[in-house]
């Protein structure tokens, strides 16, 4: 390691000495798990040293042998297929659950390339399965709901915290120069703060950056842990495995002694990959060895995935209305010369115009050798010099700096009235400008450590050893501007049109209409620039959003509308009756009314029945995809078409709903089965665990589905006397809740689901509480109640295995007012002992928690 790094030992000792380090061939792995490397045709060529502790089988019994010596005949059959999926260059595939050996405890399985062999990494199974894609759905509709960044970061972070349980979980963003800063934090309480902190670039070395945007999550379960390595060290052609895309690599000695410096034990971080370039990261820390399940790590991973993707589309939302507004202000200038041509020669009106589109502090324009200013700009002599070096830089571009001294020296002297500034070019050699200037901005940077501060000689020896100082610091920043946004220098390519435009009003009409066809096609260059540039980034932006598999992407994003709005159709029904059962003709004449304008076309035949909301959802989705290919292909198609569509209930109490189609055209079956038609026949027997039949016959398509009858309700009745019901109230008719109930209280929390534990939280601090505290277990709640006592609980009642009714026992022995929660209405059926207490039906909504509240601290519970 020191060889790969060593310099003359009189250099000042700092993190960029350690950006050499080959941290992807560290030759070991972390003892979590075992790893294999198979070459092509599946013999084992190398193992984790550790092998004997999760297979029973030394490394030198492995080598040589073919996996299926090894591997159940199901293991290896399986892996193969997964590897049969690693089309692309850095691609990991995952296997959860895998009994790799008949009859042996079952493991986690990542399965990548590296060099032509294959690498198998292998986890003791955690044995937790939950429904990710609705969790990570779950978690990605709360982003959507923040309304400016800093929100939407730190929910992106306290989402991933709940997920994996740090004790810290910060989103870092990196800045031009490589250094960091913490946008948002979500942290245990009593472990100080990390947020606005900025770390040097030298913090995070360029071939770990590298290493971040190839792989996208780390994981560091214990600093102190012993590396295994990996046997043989090296291959026949002398090279050590590449473990750049390794779930298990173990960790660089600069690294853990970086950690350590820090008190961190375990570690976490997940890419954030904005536009193709290494955005930021979710640094993860704990402060005790830590080691959330292979399958909690992928769900974070695929949440911040996501996050990425409406992160992207949020700086792309917020760039387009920016450049929209500027372009607006582009057209008016035209417009306002166009009808008089003497606001030319007012520059202080030209100024303004242009500091309205990217705000600046004065304006300077250099045209034929001429100056005029207007606001707050440099001396003459400097705007001279800058203009000399101006002339020194790539022809034609709009060029930007914070930093006026890094172009000219001595600009220190004038950077009270310029520090930064944003030069336009409106002609060619000898060029002329509008150059925009900015005041200095003299501001403090809050260090995580002092970044400049040499490191000693440590255990690692000279050049790798990390600062050990991370106490904040504080630097002064003088003689810079506010930077120039990349938003901003879009705008000034885009005005540059505009003002040429401007100039050749100004110059002199009696130049040579050679001189003017020059500076139009300038003109027309700079304006086709940037209208390709827009017209690639929205086609750009179209196929990043839909990303279909094959087909026709117009009739892809058509469909897969028309598939959300049917949803979301049917969450309205749901919603306006309480989050509750809905009737299945509500949900019959909204599809009907979204596709057919003449409701008599679908003829409607039962009594009424009302759908729980999962059974609702998933026939919203049906009978939406009937009615598409009935609008499309049957007899809806036509003119004089009808559908009749009737439903009953069997002996059994279930449902059985007739779809048939009678003068359309002739029909025959599909010759291709698409996903549509997959979710006409499998939606209601996977989903709801009922039947479904489609019958293609020429006269016209007839379908039978039969939904069971747990997934029916016959009309509420009113709640037992001595439950407190709150439902949700109808959508459309909100009631204001009471301000402030919470006020002074502390209020305890008990909620398994972290989704609803977090909606719980949001409400209780809109309420006014003075704190909140969360758990999701009952021994968790008794700890809680036992190290800081409550003034007031909302208790879940059913977590998981258990109850919450110890919890409630002990609330009522320290006469602690408490109400219950529950997602099954009028089931609950509290013991003797709580039954008088108030119920609130999920899911929360400010206004039933708040007059559940309001009722139970108003009357002392």
């Amino acid at each position: 390691m020191q060889s790969e790094t060593a310099t003359d030992d009189s250099c000042p000792v700092d993190l960029t000495n350690c950006d050499r380090e080959p941290i992807h061939i560290l030759g070991a792995i972390q003892p979590i798990g075992f790893l294999l490397a198979l070459t092509a045709d599946w013999m084992i060529a190398r193992a984790s040293a550790n092998t004997i502790d999760f297979l029973g089988l030394a490394p030198a019994d492995l080598f040589g042998k073919p996996l299926q010596q090894v591997f159940s005949a199901r293991a290896v059959h399986d892996l193969r297929n997964r590897a049969a999926m690693l089309r692309v260059s850095d691609a990991v595939e995952r296997l959860f659950d895998c009994a790799i050996v008949d009859g042996g405890p079952a493991f986690d399985i990542a399965l990548h390339f590296s060099n032509g062999q294959v690498v198998i990494e292998a986890e003791p199974a955690s044995g937790e399965h939950g429904d990710a894609s609705g969790m990570v759905r779950s978690m990605i509709s709360r982003l959507d709901q923040c309304a400016d960044f800093a929100s939407f970061y730190r929910e992106g972070a306290r989402q991933v915290r709940a997920l994996i349980g740090f004790d810290r979980v910060m989103v870092y963003r990196f800045a031009a120069d490589g250094s960091g800063e913490v946008v948002a934090e979500a942290a245990r309480s009593g472990i100080g703060k990390f947020m606005g902190l900025h770390y040097p670039a030298s913090d995070i070395p360029a071939q770990a950056r590298a290493l971040y945007r190839r792989n996208l999550l780390r994981i560091i379960t214990d600093v102190n842990a012993t590396p295994v390595p990996i046997l043989p060290e090296r291959d026949e052609a002398g090279r050590p495995l590449d473990l750049s895309l390794s779930v298990l690599r173990s960790v660089s000695p600069i690294h853990i002694e970086y950690l350590k410096n820090m008190g961190v034990e375990a570690s976490l971080s997940i890419s954030i990959i904005v536009d193709g370039r290494l955005w930021g990261l979710f640094a993860c820390h704990h402060y005790a060895p830590r080691r959330p399940s292979f399958e909690r790590r992928s769900v974070a991973e695929l949440f911040v995935q996501m996050f990425s993707m409406r992160l992207e589309s949020r700086e792309r939302q917020e760039t387009v209305d920016y450049e929209r507004r500027a372009r607006d202000i582009s057209d008016q200038l035209l417009g306002a010369v166009a009808s008089d041509e003497t606001l030319l020669k007012d520059l202080d009106w030209l100024g303004d115009i242009l500091t309205h589109a990217i705000p600046a502090d004065g304006v300077g324009v250099w045209l034929g050798g001429n100056h005029a200013f207007s606001g707050v700009t440099p001396p003459i002599e400097a705007f001279r010099r800058i203009v000399r070096a101006l002339n020194g830089t790539a022809a034609g571009k709009v060029f930007a700096t914070d930093h006026i001294g890094s172009l000219i020296p001595d600009a220190e002297a004038f950077a009270s009235e310029a520090a930064g500034m944003l030069a336009i070019p409106i002609s060619r050699s000898p060029r002329d400008y509008v150059v925009l200037f900015r005041k200095e901005l003299i501001h403090s940077v809050r260090w995580g450590g002092d970044p400049h501060k040499p490191t000693a000689y440590g255990p690692n020896g000279p050049r790798l050893t990390p600062r050990e100082s991370f106490a904040e610091w504080k630097e002064l920043v003088e003689g810079r501007s506010r930077p120039f946004s990349s938003s901003e220098i879009r705008v000034a390519e885009t005005l540059r049109a505009t003002l040429i435009e401007v100039v050749l009003r100004l110059a002199d009409e009696a130049s040579t209409e050679r001189q003017q066809a020059s500076a139009r096609q300038e003109l027309l260059i700079a304006e086709l620039n940037h209208r390709v540039r827009n017209i690639l980034g929205l086609i750009r932006g179209l196929i990043r959003q839909s990303q279909p598999t094959g087909g026709d992407i117009t009739n892809f994003v058509k469909v897969i509308d028309g598939r959300i709005h049917a949803l979301a159709r049917a969450h309205n029904q749901i919603t306006d009756d309480h989050w509750g059962p809905a009737p299945i003709q509500a949900l019959i004449d909204a599809e009907a009314a979204a596709f057919i304008d003449d409701g008599e076309r679908i003829v409607t035949q039962g009594e009424p029945v009302l759908l729980n909301p999962n059974a609702y959802s998933t026939l919203a989705l049906v009978l939406h995809e009937l009615v598409t290919n009935s609008n499309k292909y049957g007899a809806l198609s036509v003119k004089g078409g009808r559908v009749t569509l009737g439903w009953h209930r069997n002996p059994a109490g279930d449902l059985i709903l007739e779809w048939r189609e009678t003068g359309g055209p002739p029909v025959s079956p599909p010759t291709r089965k698409g996903f549509g038609t997959t979710i006409i026949d499998r939606s209601v027997p996977y989903d709801l665990g009922g039947a479904a039949k489609v019958d293609y016959d020429p006269s016209g398509v007839q379908a039978v589905f039969r939904v069971p009858a747990r997934h029916l309700s016959d009309p509420q009745k009113g709640a037992g006397p001595r439950i407190i019901k709150y439902p949700r109230p109808a959508a459309g008719h909100p009631q204001a809740a009471p301000a402030s109930i919470l006020k002074g209280h502390d209020i305890l929390l008990v909620e398994d689901s972290l989704i609803i534990a977090l909606d719980a939280e949001d409400i209780a601090t809109r309420l006014g509480a003075e704190t909140v505290t969360t758990a999701a277990t009952v021994q968790g709640a008794l700890d809680s109640i036992d190290a800081a006592r409550p003034s007031v609980a909302m208790l879940d009642i059913n977590l998981g295995d258990q109850n919450s009714y110890p919890i409630a026992d002990r609330l009522a022995e320290l006469n602690i007012p408490f109400l219950f929660a529950t997602g099954y209405g009028e089931q609950a059926d509290p013991p003797i002992a709580h039954r008088g207490r108030p119920i609130v039906q999920k899911p929360y909504t400010l206004e039933n928690v708040a007059r559940a509240l309001d009722r139970l601290v108003g009357d002392g519970g």
